[in-house]
């Protein structure tokens, strides 16, 4: 081996300085040092396996094909069912809370109850839960109307109304509110002949079952002479409607 000590090597002019034939291997020992920082480096378009661990300017928008392996972009376990949250880990997606399917029906019907023991309206729908987790949102919207029969004169005249729920074809029974004596869902009025306002009623229900489960809206009168309608069309007063939310129990 013979050793050629040189400040400076130039190419001819014109020309490209060339560092060995090809087939040939040129090699910097240990300790020795490849400044190039003032001068432009072209690479081969295939770069050989290298580590890139000293690689600290490495803009990712440069990366224009391909995907990072999910496992370096946190710990964990990647997969359909598992998010990545912001302290890089892979947890398992979170429940509760979301809507998974609404129904609902409207109606122009009227349901006139004269009877003081709750009864049937026509104010129904029903709904298949996906989860036996589900909680149900059940909202109807009705005019209610409250008026004297066969008497006249002062007196309070009231009529209620509450929501009962059949289970895959089962008999139904009274689930909200609870029928009492003071059962707060009611339309009264006082020395007057006739009333007529718009109703609400909203609550989750939780029927524990993945089984159609049907509601429907029952209504009874406090007194025999009078008389109270679910329903009333005028108007002034829109249709009738019940709507069922699932949302995600889990």
């Amino acid at each position: 081996m013979s050793t050629l000590n040189v400040d400076k090597v130039d190419p001819q002019s014109g020309t490209t300085l060339e560092l060995g034939t090809s087939g040939d291997t040129v090699s910097l020992p240990s300790g020795a040092t490849l400044d190039i920082s003032a001068s432009t480096l072209t690479p081969p378009a295939t770069m050989p396996a290298s580590s890139g661990v000293n690689l600290t300017a490495l803009n990712a928008t440069q990366l224009t094909s391909g995907k990072v392996p999910t496992a370096q972009l946190g710990t964990g376990t990647a997969s359909s069912s598992t998010v990545l949250y912001g302290d890089q880990t892979y947890k398992a997606e979170p429940g509760g809370g979301k809507i998974l399917q609404v129904q609902s029906a409207t109606f122009t019907s009227t349901t006139a109850n004269g009877s003081n023991g709750f009864a049937a309206t026509f104010l129904t729908d029903q709904i298949t839960p996906s989860a036996t987790s589900s909680k149900i949102m059940v909202t109807v919207s009705f005019t209610a109307k409250s008026y004297l029969g066969t008497t006249s004169g002062s007196q309070t005249v009231s009529g209620n109304w509450t929501m009962y729920r059949s289970i895959n074809g089962a008999t139904y029974a009274n689930i909200y509110p609870t029928q009492t004596a003071d059962n707060p869902w009611q339309l009264e009025i006082f020395d007057e002949s006739v009333w007529v306002a718009w109703q609400n009623m909203t609550f989750v229900d939780s029927p524990s079952t993945t089984d159609t489960v049907d509601y429907k809206v029952y209504s009874k009168l406090t007194s025999a002479t009078s008389n109270f309608a679910i329903g009333y069309a005028s108007a002034e007063y829109k249709d009738s409607t019940i709507i069922l939310t699932e949302i995600d129990g889990s």
